[in-house]
């Protein structure tokens, strides 16, 4: 039997699995979905969970759950190595395990690099996994609970993760938060339209966050950041450091005797073939770069768009029929600016903010959820809560 092989669970690994299994295949092949993690995380929501807008199970559902009845097959484990040459995995699922393959796509998604300033990655916190939000929320938490009078949070990186971070802690301290936003560029979202920075812009404002623009962070400690200006450096006194700067692969991928692209990821033909392996796909932050050689946001949108072209493609390797060139639409931007605010550029036309564009943002992100059937759940849950929340109060 034919076996296709996706490495990470994500955008681009969960929804090529899921969008392979509903293929023509006069012989249903074996898809086997691998993750180090037993759940999918729905990540441009992970920022509500800091302000509790939104609860684990509405954005991290098991795969599990959300493979049941597909026919694929999910794995929990670390890849540890990649053989092109024999078509073989080792997966360590508690002993190392060797899965040989058809077909295999690399979507293991970028990590946060922290080595590159002292101090770190010791004590700063990355943003891009639960581990992430449960050691900032334990650490809120314990401040929360103590008798300082203000609780000082420095965000490197103004990006929109950086962006959407601040907001969401100054609105979940309130009066009590003193929140930094620290980038070395001159303004912030520098990949964003001119419309959604502005109303960024005021948002950080309106909410009392400082943004120190062409600064750098030069060292971390325990409680203290030191920044670098243009004219100096100053060190300030901190409770949390987190760290939105930057993306870089895992060493089993930087490893891969393949070529890279001027952004350090995988050199892929225009089909999301890897170069000299046409066998092997990569998707995701892994493909960074576009038909024309420009590089591509590493976004859930990108790698959404390209599941699908890598399941059709994937598909018609294995049937004698033609591939189709990647071609990526960018539809728009969401940002999300604190508790039922946000930012939206659609198309890059134009843009709308509040409530409107974050009732829009929900919206969307729920017509993309993996299944119907989680989608259905948390749309059911959506609609009711606010009833059931009114009639509580009213008892």
């Amino acid at each position: 039997m034919t076996r296709i092989c996706i490495l990470g669970g994500g955008f681009g690994g969960l929804y090529t699995a899921l969008n392979l299994a509903r293929l023509p295949w006069a012989v249903m092949p074996e898809i086997i979905l691998i993750d180090k993690s037993d759940r999918f995380l729905f990540t441009p929501f992970l920022y509500e969970l800091v302000t509790a807008e939104m609860q684990e199970w509405e954005i991290a559902p098991t795969f599990t759950e959300l493979l049941a009845d597909t026919g694929i097959q999910f794995i929990q484990g670390l890849i540890t190595n990649i053989n092109f040459e024999a078509k073989q995995v080792e997966v360590n699922i508690g002993q190392p395990n060797v899965l040989s393959y058809d077909r295999l796509v690399l979507a293991i998604g970028g990590e946060t690099p922290m080595h590159y300033v002292a101090g770190a990655s010791e004590y700063a916190i990355p943003f891009r996994n639960l581990n992430d939000f449960y050691r900032l929320n334990s650490k809120l938490e314990l401040l929360e609970a103590s008798n300082r009078d203000k609780i000082r949070v420095c965000i490197a990186g103004g990006g929109s993760s950086g962006v959407e971070l601040a907001c969401k802690i100054a609105d979940r301290l309130k009066d009590r938060g003193r929140v930094r936003l620290v980038d070395r560029n001159a303004k912030i979202l520098a990949n964003s339209t001119e419309a959604n920075r502005a109303i960024a812009e005021l948002a950080l404002s309106q909410r009392g966050v400082w943004t120190d623009l062409n600064t750098r962070v030069s060292q971390v400690t325990e409680d203290e950041v030191t920044l670098d200006y243009a004219d100096g450096s100053d060190t300030l006194p901190v409770d949390i450091v987190l760290w939105t700067v930057g993306s870089t692969f895992s060493k089993v991928i930087q490893n891969l005797p393949i070529g890279h692209n001027r952004q350090g990821a995988i050199a892929t033909e225009p089909t999301l073939q890897v170069k000299g392996y046409a066998d092997v796909f990569a998707i995701g932050d892994l493909a960074g770069l576009d038909v024309n050689g420009e590089p591509l946001p590493a976004t859930a949108q990108v790698a959404f768009q390209q599941s699908q072209y890598c399941a059709w493609n994937i598909w018609a390797s294995l049937n004698q029929k033609s591939l189709v060139n990647f071609n990526y639409i960018p539809l728009g931007e969401f940002i999300s600016l604190g508790v039922d605010g946000a930012t939206a550029s659609i198309f890059g036309k134009f843009s709308i903010d509040g409530l409107p564009a974050s009732a829009m943002r929900r919206l969307a992100y729920l017509l993309r959820m993996p299944t119907l059937q989680h989608q259905w759940k948390i749309g059911t849950h959506w609609l009711t809560k606010p009833l059931i929340e009114m009639f509580r109060k009213s008892v």
